[in-house]
């Protein structure tokens, strides 16, 4: 596929925030058409790696996302949104391929079922290359994200490469796995490109679902998580979510904490609350980071005592419920799920 190059703009803060760029995304940005009751369909702006984008900035982290956008109408409001939200495009020309489209059926609990149209799509024509050249633009980069759509195995030899410069360069690499195995065409090679993903991983975010499809062993979905972890010794910190019932963070030493919320929530759909979730928890470690004099993020990561990671985990709670508690994915900002982390009970 082509692949475009990045144009050089004033990288070294967000333009938007004066933030410091600490965080570049690669991966889809799609319109999701989400079918309502009457039958029609809604469309809203997402893709996991957009919408981890946003939920960063939202919080406060100067972003830069890497990924073109295409100069069809999709395409032009997913910039805009993107521009308002404060994220930085890496691509900041707009390309002839079309934007993705990811067709939204919910179940009784609001959960999403997705079909997937991608080829010849504008988040996709980008490169080992480009991807490596506009992260190192970036003299305060601390971590690179990836996952989702990213980790399909047609696209391995675009983001398996740029991961493991990142990876070598000293940055911290989080992989969020967020499989879609059912619009997949090659599920065991689909399965082995995720692995080899995680395996480049600093911090991994897994749900009780992406266990499941990839098939790990274990009496649980804690003994399933701990093992995936032991299979990718590279993996300093392992988020597992499990929707309603909560979420847990693993460190390399051993050490697990829990959180979930006391009271139920009104839930409209859980369209992005995976990705508000990892926001939220990337923003606070960063925050936490940001008191350290020397080092790097990951050095930190590596150093993080319990009690930041409880603290971490319900900041990140605290983001991923309230945006279920919104139709598509609308993230919260730094101060409302730091609000509801303090005033809302959890358990954990």
């Amino acid at each position: 596929m082509t692949s475009t190059s990045f144009q050089p703009l004033d990288t070294a803060t967000d333009t938007n925030t004066g933030n410091a760029l600490q965080v570049a995304v690669a991966g889809e940005a799609l319109i999701d058409l989400i079918r309502r009751e009457d039958g029609s369909y809604l469309p809203c702006l997402g893709g996991a790696l957009y919408n981890l984008s946003r939920a960063l900035s939202r919080q406060g982290v100067g972003i830069q996302y890497l990924n073109p956008l295409s100069r069809d109408r999709f395409g032009r409001e997913l910039r805009a949104q993107l521009v308002a939200d404060g994220v930085q495009l890496a691509v900041p020309e707009a390309v002839q391929q079309v934007t993705s489209l990811a067709v939204v059926n919910l179940d009784p609990n609001g959960h999403p079922d997705y079909a997937f149209y991608r080829e010849g799509v504008a988040d996709r024509a980008v490169s080992a290359a480009t991807l490596t050249a506009a992260c190192a633009t970036l003299p305060a980069l601390e971590i690179v994200c990836s996952g989702a759509l990213a980790l399909d195995a047609r696209d391995t030899s675009i983001y398996l490469p740029w991961l493991e410069a990142q990876r070598q360069a000293g940055r911290c690499v989080v992989v969020d796995a967020n499989l879609r195995p059912s619009v997949m065409p090659d599920l065991p090679a689909y399965r082995a490109a995720v692995h080899a993903a995680l395996s480049l991983a600093h911090v991994i975010k897994v749900s009780d679902e992406d266990l499941e499809h990839l098939g790990v062993r274990g009496t649980d979905v804690l003994d399933q998580a701990r093992g995936l972890m032991a299979s990718h010794p590279g993996c300093e910190l392992l988020a597992l979510t499990v929707g309603a019932g909560g979420a847990w963070l693993m460190q390399r030493s051993g050490a697990t904490c829990y959180a979930k919320e006391a009271a139920p929530l009104e839930v409209v759909d859980t369209v992005g609350a995976g990705d508000s979730f990892l926001a939220g928890l990337l923003a606070y470690l960063l925050r936490q980071s940001r008191r350290s004099a020397d080092g790097r993020f990951v050095d930190d990561l590596r150093a993080l005592s319990p009690t930041v990671c409880h603290q971490a985990l319900r900041h990140a709670l605290a983001s991923a419920s309230l945006c279920v508690q919104e139709q598509g994915c609308v993230p919260p900002s730094w101060e409302a799920a730091s609000r509801w982390a303090v005033e809302r009970p959890a358990l954990g």
